[in-house]
Formats: structure tokens, sequence, C-alpha cells
């Protein structure tokens, strides 16, 4: 058993956990639910080293553990893997897998790269991937990358193995891969702790749920005592549902962007076509890799086209890149990727709000300055617009939960005043009272400020809420059109029966 007792945890202005007390059973799947900032993560970086307590003790099969790093941790068999991608990118993915353990195969400086690789190829294989554990981690897709994190964390030989929000970037082919392997870990006595946002997902695989509200501990029960109600409720203190917003009636506004029969030799897609007007929230849903979001970085210019033409307001645009995007023509993007791709995360709130917008007023006409004052005020404005919970615009974009980091990531669009909107995946890793807030938000764009708002998602629930067009990707083809408000207004069963039927 591992098993905390009194557990706080206080960092400048923030108390992040106060008096926690839970204990975690061999052979369990016990899982950690709380919005953006109720303390899961500090507490799981706690267990594995990277934190100590300021109170409290951590004791693992009645011993009390001192951890003073994270490869103390690996050393009693203590594991994580962490939602953000923390792989060396040029390593290959067999370094990557035994990196915290390299120790263990080198002798007088020399590396036994035979039993790197054996050991490498062993859990690749109990993560169904066939690569080549001599393969850089580069190139390769963000499903593989989480994959490959997972067969690092299982070479630790794992007695209590932490999973923060591990399908975020999975398919769900792939989750269900992860779910038997997990299944089967319960079944060799591992302590498992499961951090997740998707509610389904922890119903159906977890034993025990413990949920966390603002560093403090609510409550702690079996699986079939907590049903969706109960569980929202816990963490938010109110109950939420998937809700029809409403009519948008944009049906005969002016397109505001336009792609035809754009073509991808690096994707592999042919004569793609959609437009999107104002005032408009238009949907693209399909499954991870299913060519959603390629298709949005093929027209903004961020990957190559091959064939195909642009136009933005109904006249020819060359879309080049993202910058001419954004700047020419005034398309935002705010990417499934916040960590790689959105956000500096070393760098402040103020600078990440700011980024794309500085030659609206913060630069001064006569002499290449920035204007620390304009910028200070801009970035407020959108920090208290946004609710984005940080002791200050100064403070790291890093040190902010997933969902105020997801609102300083649309927050820097907002900020450069774009006239469409194209958001890929935005809550994914978002606590339920964030994604109700991120919701509002997105209506709000098409609603009251007339933007042409594309939503890109894997939430079906996400898309019925919010879209009132919505295109079907699969395999790299768009196979279908549902469009009307009267066809968006049926409950979400309806609907979400309707969309199925592409995917069968």
């Amino acid at each position: 058993m591992l098993e905390l007792k009194h557990i706080s945890k206080y960092f400048p202005g923030v108390k992040a956990l106060q008096d926690i007390s839970v204990d975690f059973r061999e052979g369990e799947i016990h899982a950690i639910l709380g919005e953006n900032g109720a303390g899961k993560s500090t507490l799981m970086k706690i267990i594995c080293g990277i934190y100590q307590a300021d109170e409290g003790t951590v004791s693992l099969n009645g011993k009390e553990l001192h951890l003073k790093g994270y490869k103390d941790a690996v050393n009693h068999h203590i594991s994580i893997v962490n939602q953000e991608i923390n792989l060396i990118p040029d390593a290959s993915i067999a370094e990557n897998v035994v990196l915290d353990k390299m120790h263990r195969f080198t002798k007088a400086g020399i590396v036994n790269w035979k039993g790197v690789y054996e050991t490498a190829s062993k859990y690749l294989q109990m993560v169904k991937l066939d690569l080549d554990p001599r393969t850089p981690v580069r190139h390769l897709s963000a499903a593989n990358k989480q994959l490959i994190q997972i067969a690092k964390a299982l070479s630790s030989e794992a007695e209590v193995l932490m999973l923060d929000e591990p399908t975020s970037s999975l398919t769900q082919y792939e989750a269900n891969i992860l779910f038997d392997l997990v299944r089967d870990l319960k079944k060799r006595g591992v302590i498992m702790i499961f951090v997740s946002h998707k509610l389904e997902e922890v119903q159906m695989i977890s034993d025990r749920v413990t949920v966390f509200r603002d560093g403090c501990l609510v409550g702690t029960d079996r699986i079939e005592n907590m049903d969706r109600d109960r569980i929202v409720q816990m963490m938010i203190g109110r109950k939420t549902s998937v809700i029809y917003r409403g009519r948008l009636d944009a049906y005969d506004n002016e397109v505001a962007l336009e792609a035809r029969n754009i073509s991808s030799k690096l994707y592999g897609f042919e004569n793609l076509s959609f437009q999107v007007r104002k005032g408009e929230i238009l949907g693209f849903y399909g499954l991870v890799g299913s060519g959603r979001t390629e298709l949005v970085r093929t027209v903004l210019g961020v990957d190559k086209k091959s064939g195909g033409e642009v136009y933005v307001n109904g006249q020819l645009a060359k879309t080049d890149s993202l910058a001419v995007s954004l700047h020419k023509y005034k398309i935002g993007y705010v990417t499934e990727n916040r960590k790689e791709e959105g956000l500096f995360l070393d760098n402040s709130i103020r600078m990440n709000i700011c980024m794309n917008s500085l030659q609206k007023d913060y630069v001064s006409a006569s002499l290449p300055f920035i204007s620390g004052k304009k910028e200070s005020e801009n970035a407020e404005l959108y920090r208290q617009k946004l609710e984005i919970r940080s002791p200050s615009i100064n403070t790291k974009v890093g040190s902010l939960s997933g969902g105020n980091q997801q609102k300083v990531s649309i927050a820097k669009w907002l900020s450069a005043e774009c006239d469409t909107i194209i958001i890929d995946e935005p809550t994914v890793g978002v606590d339920i009272g964030a994604k109700e807030y991120i919701h509002r938000l997105i209506w709000d764009l098409a609603a009251k400020e007339n933007k042409a708002v594309i939503l890109i998602s894997s939430d079906m629930n996400e898309i019925i809420s919010l879209a009132r067009r919505m295109l079907i990707f699969k395999d790299k083809k768009i196979v279908n059109e549902l469009k009307g408000e009267e066809f968006f207004a049926q409950p979400g069963e309806v609907i979400s029966a309707e969309i199925g039927k592409f995917f069968v």
C-alpha cells in the first residue's frame, strides 16, 4: 500500500495541497479527479519525489519514504507517465526508454547497446508499437511518443505507476491497448494512480475515485457509488450537462474563409474543400490522424500544399506561412499542441498573450521600442476577460494548470484581433469547469463578435454543443456534412448515433 498522511504543500501565495490523507492499494486502479489547479499534479509530483511535502508523510508498504528526486523514486519502483511529451527528440526510442536507467547498462564507461535495444524492444511490444528501437523520436506522431513514454515507465518495473492524462494524444484503438495493459498490470498487483478528465474512461477502468477541489480532498469512494453527476458535482460544486446553446443563423453571412480542392503530398489527401462564414462555428470531427488538423495546417501555410486555392473574404489569398495568414489575412490558429507549438512555457503570461499583436499599439511609431505599459494593460485585460487564474501577468505560463495554459493560448489569438479563428482540440486535458468556460467563449466569438470559427475536436459532445454545421473526416477524406439548426437541436444521443454511422 502507498499511504499519504496529512500532506500539505505551499507555493508563494498559493496553498496547493491542504492536509491530504489518502491511500492507494495493491492491484487497484485509483482515479484522481479535480479541476485544473485542484492539486492533482502537485500530489503526483510529491509521490515521485519531484516536490517534497511541507507537511505530512508518504509511506510505501509501511516504510516512510524520503525521496529527494525522481531518480530516487525510480529506484523505489515508482514511475510516472506525464501528459506532456518529455522525450529527447534526437535520441533513439531505446535511449529514451532506458534514459533514467542507463546506469544499469553501463560498466566502466561502456554501454551495453545490445541490452539497451533488447530491453526497449521488450517494452515496445507491451504497448503494441512495431518500431525499430534505433529510430529517433523527433518525427514520430504524438500518439507514438506517448506510448514510448508508457514503455519507459513500464521498463522501471514499477510497483507504483502514475498515469497523468495518458490517452490525451491517443486514438480510441491505442487507448484500448493501454487499458488492456493497465488491467494486466492490475492483475500483477501494481498500484496504479490514474488522472484523466475523461469521465467515461474513469468509470470504465477505475476501482476507486478520489476527488480534489482547490487543494482539498472532497472525498473518496468506490466507482460503483460514483455516477457522472456525483463526480461532476464533487469536482465543481454544481451539476453540468451537454446543452443546446441556440441558433447562429449564419447561412446568409459573407464567407470569411474558403478552401478549394486543397491537396497535400505530405499528408496524402486530395481535393478537400470547405468554407466558413462570419458568425458561424464549423465543426471538423473525426479521429486523430483523419485529416482534420492536417487540412488546416496546409491551408494556413504551416505545411506546404501541392494543389488548391485559398480565399479570404472572397479574394484569392496566398497563405504561404502562419505569419502571413495572421498578419495579412487575420486568421488565428490555436494549435492542439500548446506545450510545444502554442506557448513559450518559460516566459510570462504577458509575453505570451501579446506576442502575436506587438504591431497593434505596443511599438512606438517613431522608436523601435515596446511599450511595457500598454503591453501590461493588454495582458491584464485578457487575463481578466478569460479568467486566467494566476498571481499576476508576470507568472510563467509553465507554472499554470492545463486549463489556464489553454486560456492563455486562446488569449494570444484574441489579442491579435483575428477575424477567423481555428481552434484545434480546445479542451484536451482541461477540467470540466474550464471546459464550460472555454465553450462559452467559443460560442460568444461567433454569436456576439461575428467571427468565423472552425472547431476541430474528437469530443462528440463538444461538437454537438457548439457547431451548427459539421464536416466529418475519415481516412484523409471528408465523408459527409451535417447541417441545420433543427438537426443540432435534437438530443445529444440522437446526433451521436447519426455521426457514429460514419465510423462503423
